[in-house]
């Protein structure tokens, strides 16, 4: 293709670009027409297409992508230290450059990222999302130590062994099943969840679990500790429902655990939604945060112990950067709060408790 023809294809991406970032100004309109028109059927073909492999083609396609980009960069810093880049070739580059990147963004929004736009699961359950206060924070906290040690106390008399991975996923499709009887809106069918063929990496760069919007599959780091994995894996599925914002992929995750009959999916959502809402109360006081964690079981304390343990031995120097890089991408996502937007899930856990007096 021409220098030319490059440009003229450039230029039009741009425009669809602007088009969708437009379009996507209006959460009315993305929540009823995309999200819950034309993203669903798209999703589940995604899922029909790749569900049925037993390995993660997302895992392959992400990592042979990184793999052409060092290859081209290796290739690049070869071709300048040997002077053997013009100025046309530079040109060009540059144009290639633009074209992949806008097909890429354009791509990851038709096909799942208008999602990051739409009203959400607030909107759906018609929660009061407002500022609470610290006896609130106060009173979740005591209701999830309670929890905690009911779910853990349970999973101890009847010493069950850890589902496998394939038990495990066929355990979060049953949640979803039992949970979508209450909320229609989050009925998941086709599943596709697969163990990440990276999770040994993502011990060191910090994640636990993705979903890849390319193939529509749920990636689950099966290498962490496996109390934490049922909860990781309704995050992701809620990923796949078009829940893009991390806070509500907790909170839906949350619905689906604590309706499951499991009660290693309850050990599993309590303890993570104690962690978060935990730290928030830190932030204000730090005493009684401490007070309820001393509440909490011997044998909780011995899990937390085992999850710090674990991320201590994988702890390495390019976690901070990947983690100071999905903030920023998080940030350009409609989550300012970056990172720190997982602890949001805290305020849906109060609205949902003013509203139905459950957790």
């Amino acid at each position: 293709m021409s220098k030319k023809r490059y440009w003229i294809l450039a230029g039009s991406l741009i425009v669809l670009a602007v088009a969708i970032h437009f379009y996507s100004a209006d959460p009315g309109r993305v929540e009823s027409s995309y999200s819950v028109g034309v993203y669903p059927p798209v999703a589940a073909f995604l899922r029909h297409l790749f569900g049925w492999l037993p390995f993660s083609f997302g895992d392959i396609l992400y990592g042979s992508l990184v793999a052409w980009i060092l290859w081209k960069l290796a290739k690049g810093i070869r071709a300048l230290l040997r002077k053997k880049v013009s100025r046309q070739s530079f040109v060009n580059g540059c144009a290639r450059s633009l074209v992949i990147i806008l097909s890429l963004y354009i791509f990851f929004n038709l096909i799942w990222g208008i999602n990051y736009n739409r009203r959400g699961i607030a909107d759906q359950l018609q929660l009061k999302m407002e500022k609470y206060s610290q006896d609130d924070l106060k009173q979740l906290n005591a209701l999830l130590v309670e929890k905690i040690n009911a779910a853990k106390g349970a999973l101890i008399n009847h010493d069950l062994p850890y589902p496998t991975s394939k038990e495990l996923f066929a355990k979060v499709q049953q949640a979803y099943t039992a949970v979508d009887s209450m909320y229609p809106f989050l009925q998941y069918h086709t599943i596709s969840i697969k163990p990440s063929l990276w999770g040994w990496l993502g011990n060191y760069t910090g994640f636990t679990g993705y979903y890849n919007p390319f193939t529509g599959e749920a990636q689950v780091n099966t290498t962490v500790p496996k109390f934490l994995q049922p909860y990781i894996t309704c995050h992701e599925v809620a990923h796949q429902l078009g829940y893009a914002k991390e806070m509500e992929a907790n909170f839906v995750g949350y619905l689906a655990a604590s309706t499951s009959k499991d009660t290693l999916f309850h050990y599993s959502v309590y303890l993570d939604l104690f962690l978060y809402s935990n730290r928030n109360l830190y932030h204000t006081d730090s005493v009684a945060a401490k007070l309820y964690v001393a509440q909490l079981s011997p044998a909780v304390k011995m899990d937390l112990k085992e999850w710090k343990d674990f991320n201590r031995r994988h702890k390495s120097f390019i976690e901070p950067i990947i983690r100071w890089a999905y903030g920023k991408y998080l940030e350009s996502n409609q989550q300012p709060q970056g990172v720190l937007s997982y602890d949001e899930v805290t305020t849906f856990m109060i609205a949902y408790y003013k509203k139905f007096g459950k957790i």
